[in-house]
């Protein structure tokens, strides 16, 4: 069992991470290095410090505090040496202005609960629950299966929002005690899916292919995050409505279409791969939900 685990942000009144209103729970690490990761502060296991240049006051308390000399103001602009920042977090907690923030934090399976259960008036009320999201939720995969088996206790619905990447006896002891999945199919070209987010999908088709044999296709909603020139072409498309095709059960497949969040990886001090900055055309999303309607499935757009 494991006593505590780390996230970054827990929202509240979700309606677009499963039914109902839900309560999302952001998970920290991520094996997957996607070049369009709209949550790149939850790709690491460690806290991550971010810098927001609007707030910031000049005052140069940082630099004063920090112990390894990793924060400078450079002709009047402030500089974080990210190779040096060990995320101690002890500038966030000087910065007076709050231009400084440290994303992160430890939680036990308790204080947990206790934040989940505070809304759970509201998931009565509106056949809602608790999703877990991230980061990749299942690189902590011994906390969640302790929350996600406090929650069922309660008979609080709980989904999982997750790309699949996972030893299979990993997800299946996993997979027991999840109500949902959102589950992310990217990309079918395995080259292709190593290039653009670092790994293979062979084990995500593989635990996938698993739900669906194991007659939980009813349980899975697919997430398809359609990226200009990456993910939206025509062969990929076709691709994976050839693999989706072969998956008993699955009914829905939601598109969620890129934008631009350049923002963010600058204030994580981070590199963005993504030269695209435009959201896909609505003749492409119109193309791509056809296709996937031709499978039979209801397209969320």
């Amino acid at each position: 069992m494991a006593n505590s685990g780390f996230v970054f942000d827990i929202k509240r009144f979700e309606v677009h991470d499963g039914p109902g209103i839900r309560t999302t729970v952001f998970f920290k690490g991520c094996p997957l290095r996607c070049w369009w990761c709209h949550n790149p502060e939850g790709m690491y296991f460690s806290e991550s410090v971010m810098y927001f240049e609007y707030k910031c006051i000049g005052c140069r308390t940082c630099v004063n505090v920090c112990p390894l000399d990793a924060i400078s103001f450079d002709f009047g602009k402030h500089h974080i040496d990210r190779l040096k920042c060990s995320s101690c977090g002890i500038c966030c907690e000087s910065c007076p202005s709050g231009a400084l923030t440290c994303i992160g934090r430890a939680v036990t399976v308790d204080e947990l609960m206790t934040e989940i259960q505070k809304d759970v008036i509201l998931y009565d009320n509106s056949e809602g629950g608790v999703t877990f999201s991230g980061g990749e939720p299942l690189v902590q995969y011994e906390f969640l299966t302790d929350i996600l088996k406090e929650c069922r206790k309660l008979d609080i619905h709980t989904a999982l929002d997750t790309s699949g990447y996972a030893l299979e006896d990993v997800f299946e002891h996993v997979a027991e005690n999840v109500d949902i999945f959102l589950y992310d199919l990217k990309l079918a070209d395995n080259p292709s899916h190593i290039i653009y987010t670092g790994v293979s999908n062979e084990p995500i088709k593989k635990n996938l292919k698993m739900l669906a044999d194991s007659g939980r296709g009813g349980d899975v909603i697919l997430r398809f995050p359609v990226i200009p020139g990456i993910t939206d072409t025509q062969e990929n498309v076709e691709g994976l409505a050839e693999f989706i095709s072969t998956l008993d059960g699955i009914k829905e497949i939601d598109l969620l279409p890129f934008h631009d969040i350049t923002e963010k990886y600058t204030r994580l001090g981070m590199k963005y791969n993504m030269s695209v900055q435009t959201a896909p055309s609505k003749e492409k999303l119109k193309y791509i939900k056809k296709r996937f309607e031709q499978l039979g499935l209801y397209v969320k757009l």
